[in-house]
C-alpha cells in the first residue's frame, strides 16, 4: 500500500504508552501504576480501553516498561477471584471482572527498554501495528462524552476525509508551552487541515492556542519518520516532531472533539473527573451530590 492509500475505514488496532513512572502520584504510584489509579470504580486505564473498543478496535497495544506488571495482571484471567465470586453466587461482579476486555478483543504488551519519549514508545508498537493506521491514546487523558466517544468521532472523521487526526482544545495562552501546539488556520466546523505542529512553545511564539489531547489517529508511515528522527533533548523522540514530518506528504486534521477532558496526569484533574463520574454513576449520584453541598457549605 502506498502511503496515498492508507486506508481509513477500518481501523482495528489501538495503541497505549503507559511506561511513564507517575511522580506526580508519589508515593501512590511507587507500587500502583498511574493508569491504575481508580476513577470512582474502574482504574484510568479502563476508560480508555472502553473508548478504543466502542471506537471499533479489537487489538490493544500496551507499551509498558519492565517494572510495571499491574495493568497486564488487570487484563489477564484472575482464576482464583472469579472462582470465589462463582462459588459465593456473587454473579453481577463476576461479570465485571470477565468484562475488562471482551472476548473478541485482545491484549498485546510490548516493553520499552528506556524512557525515550512519547514517539519512541509509539514506535515500539510497530511489530503489532504492521502496515495498518491506528490509533494512540494516552489513558491520562480521560475525555467524557454522553455521545459516541472522543476515537469513535475521530475515526469517523479521518474515514469520511482519508486523513490522520488529532484532537485538540483550546486553552489560555499562558498554558501553552504545556501542550503539542497546531496551526490549523482554515477550519470548517470542527475540524481543520494542520500547517504547522510544535512541541511546548513558549506564548509568546505560539502560533495559536489550540493544544493537542492525548488522542491521535496516524498511517503507518510516521513509523518511518519517527525512525529517521533525531533525538532531541535528553535523547528522546517525540511523536509531535513525527507528525511535523509526516504535514510534508499527508494532510491531517485538528478536531475539537465533542466532551470533556480531565488531566488525569495531575492530582486536580483526577479529582475533576471522579467528581464528574460520580455524579453520572446511577448508584452515586443522589448521594455525591448531597455530600459535595454539605462539604461545600462547611467549608465556605
Amino acid at each position: 500500500m502506498s502511503r496515498a492509500e492508507v486506508d481509513y475505514r477500518r481501523i482495528r488496532k489501538a495503541v497505549f504508552p503507559v511506561a511513564g513512572l507517575g511522580t506526580r502520584f508519589l508515593p501512590a504510584t511507587k507500587t500502583v501504576p498511574k493508569e491504575m489509579l481508580p476513577v470512582v470504580d474502574r482504574p484510568l486505564i479502563q476508560y480508555a480501553v472502553d473508548e478504543a473498543v466502542a471506537a471499533g478496535c479489537d487489538t490493544l497495544v500496551f507499551v509498558t516498561n519492565r517494572y510495571k506488571h499491574a495493568i497486564a495482571d488487570y487484563f489477564d484471567k484472575a482464576y482464583e477471584l472469579e472462582h470465589r465470586l462463582e462459588q459465593g453466587g456473587k454473579d453481577d461482579l463476576l461479570e465485571l471482572v470477565r468484562n475488562v476486555l471482551p472476548d473478541h478483543v485482545r491484549a498485546v504488551f510490548v516493553t520499552q527498554p528506556e524512557a525515550r519519549g512519547l514517539g519512541h514508545a509509539v514506535l515500539c508498537a510497530q511489530p503489532v501495528i504492521g502496515d495498518e493506521p491506528f490509533a494512540v491514546l494516552l489513558p491520562d487523558d480521560l475525555i467524557f462524552a454522553r455521545g459516541p466517544g472522543a476515537l469513535e468521532q475521530m475515526f469517523a472523521l479521518a474515514s469520511e476525509s482519508a486523513a490522520g487526526v488529532v484532537a485538540v482544545q483550546d486553552v489560555p495562552r499562558e498554558q501553552v508551552s504545556s501542550y503539542g501546539i497546531v496551526d490549523a488556520p482554515r477550519f470548517s466546523g470542527d475540524s481543520g487541515r494542520i500547517e504547522l505542529i510544535v512541541e511546548k512553545p513558549a506564548p509568546e511564539v505560539a502560533p495559536s492556542t489550540l493544544a493537542v489531547v492525548g488522542r491521535y489517529v496516524l498511517p503507518p508511515r510516521i513509523f518511518s519518520l519517527l525512525e529517521s528522527l533525531v533525538p532531541g533533548r535528553g535523547g528522546e523522540i517525540q511523536l509531535t516532531d513525527g507528525i511535523e514530518a509526516l504535514l510534508q506528504e499527508s494532510p491531517m486534521l485538528a478536531y475539537r472533539f465533542a466532551g470533556r477532558r480531565f488531566d488525569c496526569g495531575s492530582r486536580i484533574g483526577l479529582i475533576e473527573a471522579t467528581i464528574q463520574f460520580a455524579l453520572e454513576h446511577d448508584d452515586l449520584a443522589e448521594e455525591a451530590r448531597r455530600y459535595m453541598r454539605a462539604a461545600l457549605e462547611q467549608n465556605a
